[in-house]
C-alpha cells in the first residue's frame, strides 16, 4: 500500500514576524489563498491518497494545530516529536511505524510548506517515481529543473550516461549544498543539475534498510521499540528514542552516502517558500513590478519590493528598491531583499533584546 508522509515540525524562522514558535509558517495562509501552507499540500495528495494514508510528522507542541488544520487527519496518523532531531530520525520514526503496519508500504514524503502550481504534474511525477521505486531498492529524490542560479536551494547532479529505462529519472552522482552565485551559474550551464527539492519516494523496506546501513544505532533504537510506537506508551518509547537519536537530515546521514540514490526530474511549479526573498521571487515570476499582499498598499516609484501586512493596514512606499516590509505579531520588520538570509541571524539578537514572547 502507498503512505504519503508530511512534514510539519519545523519553525520556519526565516519567516519571522510571521512565522513564529507558536504559530509556524506552515499552519499559515501565506499566500492569502484561503488555506494553510499544511492545508494546501494535504488537499493536494488526495487524489492518491485517502485520509487514512496520509501521515504527519510534527512536534508535539503543534498537535493542537495539526488537528485543528486537517480534521480529516487519523489521531493514530499524527506522529509527535518531543524534541527536532532534523529530518534523518522524523522519517525513521514514520517508517518502522509503516513497516510495522504494513511491511509492503511505500512512502511519499513531502514538507508541508512547498508551493507546487502545476499539480497535475506533481501527482504524474509522484507515480512514475513511486512505480520505478517499487521495482527495485531504490531511494528517489524529487528534482527541480532550475531555471535561474538560485543561491539558496542544494542542487543535485545527476549521471547522463545512467539507463533506468524511465525518461526523467537517473542516478544521482552527487549532492551540493547552496552554492555560492558563480558555481550556481556553471551548474545550471552544465544542464546536469537539479535543485534538490527535500521530497522523497522509496519503499519502506528500502529506506529501513538504508537507516540500517547508515545510522545503525538509531535503527538498533526504532526497531526495538517498533510494536509501542503508536498506542498509549508511545508518547514515552518516543521521548526515550529521541533523547538517543543524532540530530541529523536525511540528506547527510543517507542520502549523500547510499549508492541506490536517484532522481526523478520535474516541472511542478514548485517553490520552497523558505523565506520572505522566495515568496517575492513567485510575485515578479507572474510579471508583477512589486509584491503587495495584506493591507492597503500603495508603491510609487518603488521596484522589487515584498510588502506583507494585515488586512486593513495601510502603507506607502516612495522610491523603494528591493526591500522586504513585514508587519505580524506586533513586529515591523524592514530588511534589503539581498540580506534576507540575515534575518534568521535577527531573530537570535530580537531573543537576547526582547525576550521570546515576540518569536
Amino acid at each position: 500500500m502507498r503512505y504519503a508522509v508530511i512534514m510539519a515540525g519545523g519553525i520556519g524562522s526565516r519567516f519571522w514576524p510571521m512565522s513564529t514558535r507558536q504559530k509556524p509558517k506552515q499552519f499559515i495562509d501565506i499566500l492569502g489563498t484561503g488555506e494553510s501552507m499544511i492545508q494546501a499540500t494535504w488537499r493536494r495528495l488526495l487524489p492518491l491518497f485517502p485520509p487514512e494514508r496520509i501521515l504527519v510528522v510534527s512536534h508535539e507542541d503543534y498537535r493542537p494545530l495539526c488537528m485543528e488544520h486537517l480534521p480529516d487527519l487519523k489521531p493514530e496518523n499524527l506522529l509527535c516529536e518531543p524534541s527536532r532531531k532534523n529530518t534523518a530520525p522524523c522519517l525513521a520514526y514514520a517508517a518502522y511505524l509503516l513497516q510495522d503496519r504494513d511491511p509492503e508500504s511505500s512512502m511519499v514524503v513531502l514538507a508541508a510548506d512547498h508551493l507546487i502550481s502545476k499539480e497535475a504534474e506533481f501527482l504524474a511525477v509522484l507515480e512514475k517515481g513511486l512505480s520505478f521505486a517499487e521495482q527495485q531498492p531504490a531511494l528517489v529524490t524529487l528534482g527541480i529543473r532550475p531555471h535561474r542560479p538560485d543561491t539558496g536551494y542544494g542542487y543535485i547532479q545527476f549521471n547522463r550516461e545512467s539507463q533506468t529505462g524511465i525518461e526523467g529519472i537517473q542516478k544521482v552522482k552527487t549532492f551540493t549544498e547552496k552554492p555560492n552565485a558563480e558555481l550556481a551559474m556553471s551548474f545550471i550551464n552544465s544542464g546536469d543539475f537539479l535543485w534538490n527539492s527535500g521530497n522523497f519516494l522509496w519503499k519502506t523496506s528500502s529506506f529501513i534498510q538504508a537507516i540500517e546501513q547508515h545510522l545503525p544505532d538509531e535503527a538498533a533504537l526504532f526497531q526495538e521499540a517498533v510494536h509501542t510506537l503508536t498506542g498509549p506508551a508511545s508518547s514515552d518509547e518516543i521521548r526515550r528514542i529521541y533523547a538517543m537519536v543524532k540530530n541529523i537530515s536525511v540528506d547527510y546521514a543517507i542520502l549523500e552516502r547510499a549508492d541506490n540514490v536517484f532522481v526523478v526530474s520535474a516541472d511542478i511549479g514548485w517553490t520552497d517558500l523558505g523565506t520572505w526573498g522566495s515568496l517575492r521571487e513567485q510575485s515578479l515570476l507572474v510579471g508583477e513590478t512589486n509584491a503587495l499582499l495584506g493591507g492597503q498598499i500603495l508603491a510609487l516609484e518603488s521596484e522589487g519590493c515584498l510588502v506583507h501586512v494585515p488586512a486593513g493596514k495601510k502603507v506607502v512606499l516612495q522610491g523603494a528598491k528591493n526591500l522586504l516590509v513585514v508587519e505580524s505579531n506586533g513586529v515591523l520588520l524592514v530588511c534589503p531583499v539581498q540580506d534576507e538570509q540575515k534575518i534568521k541571524e535577527v531573530v537570535g539578537t530580537v531573543k537576547e533584546n526582547w525576550g521570546d514572547e515576540v518569536l
